[in-house]
């Protein structure tokens, strides 16, 4: 692997039979894999570049057992790498070698849909888009939809924060999760939150939401769900330029019009998925917009007529609205298949995830050009344009020597530039690894330090997911060092224990 994670503690692996002996106790059955070519599809997660076998595999069935387990860990030292459906591209479920690979599949039921409080309790393991399935008969859905929502699961949603096109009018998972339910590394199992729209005292869901598992282990799930719009309608706009689509981005939200979704794709995406899904795309643009407005009918087709004259107003030259249900879901289909789409015209592609203000859009999108140049490797993007939510995707051959690491370095400049024009390291996929050393880019040490006293309150010995999210690991203990000048201790007056 080209990024270095922390070693092996070789005490552990010398335990690794009696350790295997005392989690099959814990989980019984088919409970434990500890066996290598059964472990395999446990070796990576949607970042395949970066793989790693797992000491053992466990996968759980009920929230005592993830307690015991964890609790056990915790007390004989060893990691513990949560998991859900692995498709974070982030490497957030990369294995460790001297490590326990949770596995929270078997938590897939349902446990309560209440359409009175218009919540639905799932357990970690369903899947996203089976919570909108499962209340879709009584008109009602859940709003986050990532791209993976028909495999990626509640539980990874919450550790990334994932969003998907409609986040821009509808949030993303932070703001339409209520409640959780959380085993410790210690074991301790804590709720947070419930059924109510707001929690009294701090904001710790807030906290667990994207906190990539360095925090505890999520066995329960409260989301809100949110009543279908009676009208939604969907816009295919064309534009001869990603610049010219771009500008056209800032000036409907300048507008005070906050679509439902509002996503961008250029020349190379808008080939691929039209060849992958035959969604009527225009195949003589060099960047299209989707467009989706939702409510009442009167007020949609009001906003269509004012989001068209803007867009021509920014130099569209195609404007094609959706004239049927079907028709809409056939524009999102081509979208939501962009990934594996241009999966068919590159042996490899790399997905980036950076954020930035929506009025930069031109300028960043100019510079990928020029750094397309650069590295001499394509790349073709596909983002949440409303929230200026860009995944570029880097296309390279993993076979040819060096592109890999050219990938690498192109993806580095490209989130180096969404924070040097105001924007953030990254909108849904997460740090994990493949952004954890470009950390201080964003923060300095101070900034992550404090970062580190969260983790460390939650999780003393550094047990949960080391390795991801920080650039360097530092014992909790060591955050609490004092300066010592001249041989004295700062205000050596006061008493100290």
């Amino acid at each position: 692997m080209s990024v270095k994670m922390p070693e092996p503690d070789q005490a552990v692996l010398s335990r690794r039979a009696a350790i295997v002996k005392a989690l099959r106790t814990i989980v019984p059955g088919e409970g434990v894999i500890a066996i290598e070519r059964e472990m395999k599809p446990f070796e990576s997660d949607g970042l395949t570049a970066y793989r790693q076998l797992p000491m053992v595999v466990v996968l759980p069935e009920t929230t005592s057992q993830v307690a015991a387990v964890l609790r056990y860990c915790y007390e004989e030292g060893i990691k513990v790498v949560p998991r859900g459906a692995g498709t974070s591209l982030s490497g957030g479920a990369l294995p460790l070698a001297d490590g326990v690979l949770l596995g929270m599949g078997k938590f897939n039921k349902i446990r309560e849909i209440d359409l009175d409080n218009r919540v639905a309790v799932v357990e970690p393991g369903v899947t996203n888009l089976a919570v909108s399935n499962a209340v879709a008969h009584a008109g009602f859905y859940y709003a986050p939809d990532p791209s993976s929502q028909i495999a990626c699961t509640i539980g990874g949603n919450i550790a990334e924060n994932s969003g998907g096109v409609h986040c821009l009018k509808y949030g993303m998972t932070t703001n339409n999760v209520l409640g959780c339910e959380m085993v410790l590394i210690t074991g301790e199992v804590i709720r947070v939150g419930g059924k109510h729209l707001d929690s009294a005292g701090y904001d710790l869901l807030g906290l667990i939401t994207g906190s990539e598992g360095l925090l505890g282990v999520v066995t329960e799930v409260t989301v809100r769900l949110l009543k279908k719009p009676e009208t939604a309608r969907a816009l295919l706009v064309g534009f001869p330029s990603s610049e010219a689509a771009g500008d056209c981005v800032s000036k409907v939200i300048a507008a005070g019009i906050i679509p439902g979704g509002m996503e961008m794709m250029d020349r190379p995406a808008i080939q691929a998925a039209e060849e992958f899904v035959h969604a009527g795309y225009p195949l003589d643009v060099e960047a299209l917009l989707i467009v989706e407005l939702d409510g009442p009918a009167q007020e949609v087709d009001h906003l269509i007529e004012r989001v068209d004259k803007i867009a021509r107003d920014c130099g569209a030259v195609s404007c094609k609205g959706s004239v049927s249900e079907e028709e809409r879901l056939l524009f999102w289909a081509g979208r939501k298949a962009a990934f594996p789409a241009v999966g068919r015209i590159s042996p490899d592609y790399y997905c980036m995830d950076g954020t930035i203000p929506r009025a930069k859009l031109p300028q960043v999108l100019a510079a990928m050009k020029d750094m397309s140049t650069k590295y001499g490797l394509r790349v073709a993007n596909v983002f949440h344009a409303g929230d200026g939510n860009l995944h570029p995707l880097i296309l390279y051959d993993a076979n040819v020597p060096g592109e890999l690491e050219k990938a690498e370095h192109f993806g580095s400049d490209i989130l180096k530039l969404c924070v040097e024009v105001g924007g953030v390291l990254t909108g849904e996929h997460g740090v994990g690894v493949e952004k954890r050393d470009l950390m201080p880019a964003m923060f300095n040490d101070t900034d992550l330090d404090q970062q580190l006293r969260v983790k460390c309150a939650f999780d003393a010995k550094g047990l949960l997911n080391p390795g991801k999210v920080f650039p360097q690991l530092h014992r909790c203990a060591e955050l609490g060092r004092m300066h010592i000048s001249g041989g004295q201790l700062p205000f050596p007056d006061i008493p100290r224990f």
